[in-house]
């Protein structure tokens, strides 16, 4: 199982947190007219390098040391700042929504194929083609 996941690096885990994000942008365009609903995103970046810093993170061996910096939730949510206030507390933005999905999608898309790619030419190379 270990030559399976070096083949496929950390691709597996990075279409998992741009599926979640997918999900997130589909709750705030449900949400869009829902008064006082918070626009919510994942920062992509952070809990992508918060993952590759756990296999390499140091670890205290007295409870006397002091921590490495900011610990990041594992899910990465962040509330997105409105461009225009609305007047119920909704921070949704249709527009800004939309685009964001629209590029999220094509992300999800890209990550999606390049594992197929992957995973193909491993087959190959267990066939022996």
């Amino acid at each position: 199982m270990n030559l399976l996941n070096q083949a496929l690096g950390v691709h597996e885990q990075a279409l998992q947190v741009k599926s979640r994000r997918l999900e997130v942008l589909a709750q705030n365009i449900a949400n869009a007219d829902t008064p006082n609903y918070k626009a919510r995103d994942i920062d992509f970046k952070a809990v992508m390098s918060a993952a590759q810093q756990q296999d390499t993170a140091m670890t205290a061996t007295n409870a006397g040391h002091f921590g490495a910096g900011e610990e990041l939730g594992a899910d990465g949510m962040r509330f997105r700042t409105p461009f225009n206030t609305s007047f119920d507390g909704n921070t949704v933005e249709m527009s800004v929504e939309q685009a964001q999905y629209g590029k999220a999608a094509a992300e999800y898309q890209a990550t999606l194929n390049f594992l197929e790619n992957r995973v193909s030419s491993v087959r190959k190379a267990l066939r022996g083609d």
